[in-house]
């Protein structure tokens, strides 16, 4: 696969924007483009929120994950985010690794271990729930409530 020259790649996520006086020809009816330009913008509101917190969407998913299911198995957890049981295992080494979350034996199972986040995981993870809802409302704030609610609906049945 040839590289594009440096003017032709960004440097940093930025929103897709529409040009006035383009055709955008088929675009404008596939929910395909209009998702990926809508998450976009939503992901930058993201990291507007976690700026300086070494922290992406995964990790974040992951920490929200923990701190609502302690003791969660690895193999859950890369479920939830959709990646393979190596890649959850080198999440919760990263959470580990910064003291946020920690292993500890099921009780039911002394050969299983389940994720739990540490005190300073869950005041981690306090923060940027805090920061990242106020951002996502801000950024979402052209929908009205109902609207809201109506698109999460949606969204969550094209998931399915």
């Amino acid at each position: 696969m040839q590289k594009l020259p440096s003017p032709y790649r960004p440097r940093v996520l930025a929103p897709i924007s529409r040009v006035a006086g383009l055709d955008y020809d088929v675009l404008d009816e596939l929910l395909g483009y209009a998702l990926r330009r809508a998450q976009v913008g939503m992901f930058l509101a993201f990291h507007a929120a976690t700026r300086g917190m070494d922290i992406t969407p995964p990790r974040f998913t992951a920490l929200v994950i923990v701190g609502a299911n302690p003791g969660i198995g690895q193999s859950s957890l890369g479920l939830v985010l959709g990646i393979a049981r190596s890649g959850a295992m080198m999440l919760t080494d990263w959470m580990e690794a910064r003291g946020l979350a920690e292993r500890r034996r099921r009780p039911n199972d002394g050969r299983a271990w389940g994720v739990h986040l540490s005190v300073r995981g869950e005041a981690l993870l306090a923060r940027m729930k805090r920061r990242v809802t106020a951002e996502d409302r801000k950024r979402a704030s052209v929908l009205d409530t109902r609207e809201r609610r109506e698109l999460l609906r949606l969204l969550n049945k094209l998931a399915r």
